[in-house]
């Protein structure tokens, strides 16, 4: 260390130091710490949203050189922050997960106007529609910004939707004066976070942007193809064992009813198939006094309705087994469902 940087060291203010150690504990109180920017958003309304912040997450705003310094002292991966401090900035802490405080600082941006100078962060379009405006020079000044506008029923009207600047290009003081008689505000306004620094992972807002509703049905989706392969492939799983239990049993009782087993399970439906079979072969005997009495009288037609209540029989009891199937497999799914959302539910 030279005399020059051992002379500053022993130089720096004792509020300083007490900064720094403020801060560091501030980093090791959270879970989750990040950078957020805090340009362009006037003081009341900072205050308003740390406000709301409030017992979910907590602003910090301190001399970016002292942020860097606590963040080099807490170390583990925290100095990976460094990076996104530059400018007008704040530590931001909660124990939330990084997606949920993207999550809540976008839902707490609000709507703000734009300046002269400043470059539009997205295309700004002055809508089709009347503006409310006397007919007079502000027909002129629409015009000029590149909005199609005319006096029409006493009033001034934009005839189309007009996009009168792209994302990036900076704002005249013509544009910005429009905007502002208009009442459109372009911007928003709120904290920008930068980077969040989680569990050894650093994050960046284009990797916690995600549409929620579309990862769950994704999870879902892959849940489900997930479940139906482990069916089909017969692999048992703690999901997927009570629907191959059940399909298994099924195919067994086909097997069961087929081959004539004597099963306890099987003896109502083979007791039908053989007095099914009996009335069939007591139509073909011309001897009614060669059969019980009970199966004389018999005839062809007799014998085809109880063949055939017994086809339906079968044939409704195939069905609601196979009912009983898919209702096991969508109760099964939809508990997987379940647990798929409530775990993303924890996320976010």
């Amino acid at each position: 260390m030279s005399e020059s940087e051992v002379r500053q060291t022993e130089v720096i203010p004792q509020w300083k130091r007490e900064e720094v150690d403020e801060l560091v504990d501030f980093i090791e109180s959270y879970e989750s710490v990040g950078v957020v920017g805090v340009a362009g958003i006037p003081s009341r309304q900072l205050q308003a949203m740390r406000r709301e912040l409030h017992g979910s997450a907590a602003v910090r705003m301190s001399r970016n050189t002292l942020a860097n310094r606590a963040l080099d002292e807490v170390d583990d991966g925290f100095e990976e922050l460094k990076e996104y401090i530059a400018g007008q900035v704040a530590l931001i802490g909660t124990n939330d997960n990084p997606f949920a405080l993207y999550k809540e600082l976008e839902a707490s941006k609000t709507p703000a106007p734009i300046n002269a100078g400043e470059v539009a962060p997205n295309d700004i379009v002055i809508p089709e529609g009347d503006t409310g405006v006397d007919p007079g020079p502000f027909v002129g000044e629409l015009q000029q910004v590149g909005a199609s506008a005319r006096i029409m029923d006493g009033s001034i009207k934009v005839t189309e939707d007009s996009n009168v600047l792209s994302a990036g290009e900076e704002v005249s003081e013509e544009l910005a004066n429009v905007l502002a008689e208009l009442g459109i505000e372009p911007k928003e306004v709120g904290l920008d976070l930068r980077g969040v620094f989680s569990e050894g992972v650093l994050f960046e807002p284009d990797e916690l942007a995600i549409d929620v509703d579309e990862y769950r049905a994704d999870i879902q989706s892959a849940v489900s193809a997930a479940t139906n392969l482990s069916v089909n492939a017969v692999y048992p799983t703690a999901q997927t064992a009570p629907t191959l239990i059940a399909k298994a049993t099924s195919e067994a009782k086909a097997v069961g009813l087929f081959a004539n087993i004597e099963s306890p399970d099987f003896m109502p439906e083979l007791i039908s198939k053989a007095d099914a079979q009996l009335r069939a072969l007591a139509a073909n005997i011309d001897d009614e006094e060669a059969l019980p009495e009970e199966l004389r009288g018999v005839s062809a037609a007799d014998t085809g309705a109880a063949e055939e209540e017994e086809s339906t029989d079968e044939e409704t009891a195939d069905a609601d087994e196979a009912d009983a199937d898919a209702d096991d497999a969508a109760a099964e799914d939809d508990g997987d469902d379940e647990d798929a959302g409530d775990a993303l539910g924890s996320l976010f």
